[in-house]
C-alpha cells in the first residue's frame, strides 16, 4: 500500500507516533489509509448537509476494512459570488481544489480517496486533482435541491430570484411577492434545482464512471443519497485492494461518454472548460471541435430549468443517468466505472418511469445537442452557446454593439432601461486572464429576461454564463480582449451577426479594419494585480484551451 511509505518500517517509528496521537491503534496500521476530501461549509446552500454524508462515508470505509481520514477543501458559492468581485473568484478555486487534492494525499501517502463535492467548480476541481493524483478514487455529490414552492407553484432559484427582481424593475410583480419568492426559491440543502453548472457536473461525472449508478440526481435530504455515500466509502477500499485507478476510468471513450450526456441534457457551457481542464490532468486531447462535432449528433432529450420546465427533482423520479444512458445506449462507448460494471450494463438494468422528462431520439426536444461552438472573425479560437435555452426566433440575430468594459456597467444600463430591441450588449475584458477569473454573466442575462428583452437582444462575452443562463448569449470568445482579440475592437455601432445553426459569430468590419483598430489598442490594467488572483491572471491559458494553469 502506499501508505506504508508513512507506517512500515524501523525508519517510521516517529511517523506512527504522530498517527497514534491521532488516536489510531496498532491494528488501524494494517489497513488501507483512505482520504476524506469534504468540501463543507454552513456557506453554500449546496454544501450544508454534508456533515450527515460524512458519517456515512465514514461507516463505509470503515465497513469495507479502511481507515478513513477527512480533511476540508474550500468552496464557494457562486449564486452569492454573482455579480461583484466575488465572481472572479470560483473558476480560479477550481485550481486550488485540485491542488489541496494532490498536495494532501502526497504528503500523507493516502491509498485511496473519497471526493465529497457538489457545487460548480469544486467537482471538477476535484475530479483533476483525482486525476492528476491517479489513486483509487470515487466522487460522491451531495445532490439537489427540492424544488421550491409559491401558491402551489413550483419554483427554481435562477427563474425565481435573478429574473424576479427584472420583474420586479418593470412592475410585473409586488414588493410583497418577490420577498416571498426570495424566501421560497431556495427551501433547504442542496444544488440549485436546475440544470445548472453543479448539477450538469454531478449528471456528467456519474456518466464518465466516477460516482456509483445513481448518484448525480439522487436528491440532498434522501435516504438514497445516504445509502450511495455509505457504499461509496466501502467501494473505494475494495479499489485499493484492487488497484482500480481513475485513469483506468477517465480517458477518451469515457470523456466522450460525458460529452454525449451532457449534450443530451441541455447542460451548462462550464462544463466545456471542465471537461477540458479534466481531460488535460488525464493526458487526454480534447479541443472545442469535439463538442461540436458530438453535438450534431447527441439529440437534446431532457428539458429541465433554465431552459424547459422539468426540475432536477424531475430527472431522479424519471429513472436519473442511468435511464438517461438506457435511452443514449446506442451513442455510448461500453466503458468501465468505479461501481466495476460497464455502462451498458447499468444502462440495460435502468427503466425510464417518464417518456417526457426523458424523451425518445425520435421526439427530441432538439435534433442537436444543448451546446454549439460558434467561430468567426470574432472569436478565431471559439465562443460557446448553450443552443438549448435559445429560442428559435433567436438562432440567427443581427444587431448593433453596445459595448462594456465591465459586466456592472451593462447590469446598470439593462435595468435603467438604456438596452433597446436590436442592440447586441457587448462585455468584455472578462476573461479568464483579463476578468481575471471569467465571471459568470448570470445577473445580466436573467435581467436581460425580467426586462422581457430575451427575444430581441443577445449578448456576447469573453467571460462566461451560468448554467441557469438562457438565451442567445456567446460567452467564452477566444481570444479575449485582454489577450489582443478581436472584440477589443468593437466599438458602440458595430454590426454583430450570430448565426447558432451555421455556428458563426462575426461583426461587419473588414479584417484591414479590425487589424487597424487593434493597432491603436491600449489593454485596460488588470482589476486585480495583487494576490491569487494577481498570480493566477499570469499563469491562466485562454478559455479555448480550458483556462487551465499552465
Amino acid at each position: 500500500m502506499r501508505s506504508d511509505n508513512i507506517k512500515k518500517g524501523l525508519e517510521r517509528v516517529p511517523h506512527r507516533a504522530l498517527l497514534h496521537a491521532t488516536g489510531l491503534s496498532r491494528k488501524d496500521l494494517d489497513k488501507p489509509f483512505i482520504g476524506v476530501a469534504t468540501s463543507f461549509t454552513d456557506l453554500i446552500p449546496g454544501h450544508v448537509g454534508m456533515r450527515d454524508l460524512e458519517r456515512y462515508i465514514e461507516r463505509g470505509v470503515c465497513y469495507g476494512g479502511g481507515v478513513p481520514f477527512f480533511f476540508g477543501v474550500p468552496g464557494i458559492c457562486d449564486g452569492i459570488a454573482m455579480g461583484h468581485l466575488g465572481m472572479c473568484y470560483p473558476l480560479a478555486l477550481r485550481e486550488i481544489v485540485a491542488d489541496t487534492i494532490e498536495t494532501v494525499c502526497n504528503a500523507h501517502s493516502l491509498d485511496g480517496i473519497v471526493c465529497l463535492t457538489n457545487c460548480d467548480k469544486i467537482t471538477p476541481g476535484m475530479l483533476m486533482g483525482v486525476a492528476r493524483l491517479n489513486i483509487p478514487a470515487v466522487i460522491v455529490t451531495a445532490g439537489p435541491m427540492l424544488s421550491g414552492r409559491h401558491r402551489q407553484k413550483k419554483l427554481a432559484f435562477v427563474h425565481d430570484t435573478y429574473e424576479a427582481l427584472a420583474r420586479a424593475k418593470r412592475g410585473d410583480i409586488s414588493p410583497e411577492e418577490l420577498v416571498c419568492l426570495e424566501m421560497e426559491a431556495c427551501p433547504g440543502a442542496g444544488s440549485c434545482q436546475g440544470l445548472y453548472t453543479a448539477n450538469t457536473m454531478a449528471c456528467i461525472t456519474e456518466t464518465m464512471g466516477m460516482s456509483l449508478p445513481g448518484c448525480g440526481t439522487a436528491l440532498a435530504v434522501s435516504a438514497k443519497k445516504r445509502r450511495i455515500a455509505q457504499a461509496s466509502g466501502e467501494r473505494v477500499v475494495e479499489m485499493v485492494k484492487k488497484n482500480i485507478l481513475p485513469l483506468d476510468i477517465i480517458h477518451t471513450g469515457s470523456i466522450k461518454n460525458a460529452i454525449v450526456v451532457d449534450m443530451a441534457l441541455g447542460g451548462s457551457s462550464n462544463t466545456v472548460l471542465h471537461l477540458m481542464a479534466i481531460a488535460h490532468e488525464a493526458g487526454i486531447k480534447l479541443g472545442l471541435n469535439t463538442f461540436d462535432h458530438i453535438s450534431k449528433y447527441a439529440p437534446h432529450i431532457t428539458n429541465l430549468e433554465p431552459a424547459g420546465p422539468h426540475f432536477m427533482e424531475d430527472l431522479e423520479y424519471a429513472g436519473g443517468i442511468p435511464a438517461v444512458l438506457k435511452r443514449l445506449k446506442e451513442k455510448l462507448n461500453n466503458v468501465m466505472t468505479v461501481s466495476g460494471r460497464k455502462i451498458f450494463d447499468i444502462a440495460d438494468e435502468a427503466e425510464i418511469f417518464d417518456e417526457e422528462v426523458i424523451r425518445p431520439l425520435n421526439k427530441a426536444y432538439h435534433k442537436q445537442g444543448g451546446i454549439a461552438v460558434l467561430t468567426g472573425n470574432l472569436a478565431p479560437d471559439g465562443a460557446v452557446v448553450k443552443q438549448s435555452a435559445v429560442s428559435p426566433k433567436m438562432m440567427r440575430f443581427t444587431g448593433k454593439a453596445r459595448v462594456f468594459n465591465r459586466e456592472e456597467e451593462a447590469m446598470q444600463a439593462i435595468l435603467n432601461r438604456k438596452i433597446k430591441a436590436g442592440d447586441c450588449i457587448v462585455i468584455r475584458y472578462e476573461g479568464p486572464s483579463g476578468g481575471p477569473g471569467m465571471r459568470e454573466m448570470l445577473a445580466p442575462t436573467s435581467a436581460i429576461v425580467g426586462m422581457g428583452l430575451s427575444e430581441s437582444v443577445a449578448l456576447i462575452t469573453d467571460g462566461r454564463f451560468s448554467g441557469g443562463t438562457k438565451g442567445p448569449c456567446i460567452g467564452h470568445i477566444s481570444p479575449e480582449a485582454s489577450a489582443c482579440g478581436p472584440i477589443a475592437a468593437l466599438k458602440d455601432g458595430d454590426v454583430i451577426e450570430i448565426d447558432i445553426p451555421q455556428r458563426k459569430i462575426g461583426v461587419k468590419l473588414s479584417l484591414p479594419e479590425i487589424q487597424k483598430r487593434l493597432r491603436n489598442w491600449k489593454p485596460i490594467p488588470p482589476k486585480i494585480k495583487t494576490g491569487y488572483l494577481g498570480r493566477y491572471s499570469k499563469l491562466v491559458s485562454s478559455a479555448d484551451k480550458g483556462a487551465i494553469l499552465g
